[in-house]
């Protein structure tokens, strides 16, 4: 269900995005650490999902809340004259790679154990011929 959900999200940003007007280079900060604080959620969620410990009020508040908390980030580095948002996307960055490696081990363990169930299925009848 979830995955649907995620796909048809993907769908529908990739043609709003397509459709939509280029966004100016005075934006482009926020929006780019807005979209770094959401993938983060995805994957989060994502992980949360295989973990079997989703829950959707926790991943709303979470997407919402750091994408905002970024944008404030972004601002206040702005008002400052200094790129806080940078400290911002290394940190979401980073974990969106520990959460990949989570759900890169979660379906490389399900494959090797189903190619595993093939091969003790394909041995057992085997035997049972002989």
């Amino acid at each position: 269900m979830v995955y649907i959900a995620i796909i048809i999200g993907c769908l529908v940003g990739a043609l709003v995005g397509l459709n939509a007007p280029i966004v100016s280079y005075t934006y482009s900060n926020y929006l780019a650490i807005a979209i770094i604080a959401a993938l983060d959620s995805v994957f989060g969620g994502v992980v949360a999902t295989i973990k079997k410990n989703f829950d959707l009020k926790i991943f709303l508040t979470g997407f919402f809340g750091n994408a905002i908390l970024s944008i404030l980030l972004a601002i206040l580095g702005e008002k400052l004259n200094v790129d806080i948002y940078l400290a911002a996307i290394i940190v979401f960055v980073g974990r969106m790679f520990t959460n990949l490696a989570i759900i890169r081990r979660y379906y490389l363990e399900k494959w090797t154990n189903m190619v595993e169930k093939r091969k003790n299925k394909k041995e057992d009848k085997k035997e049972t011929k002989e």
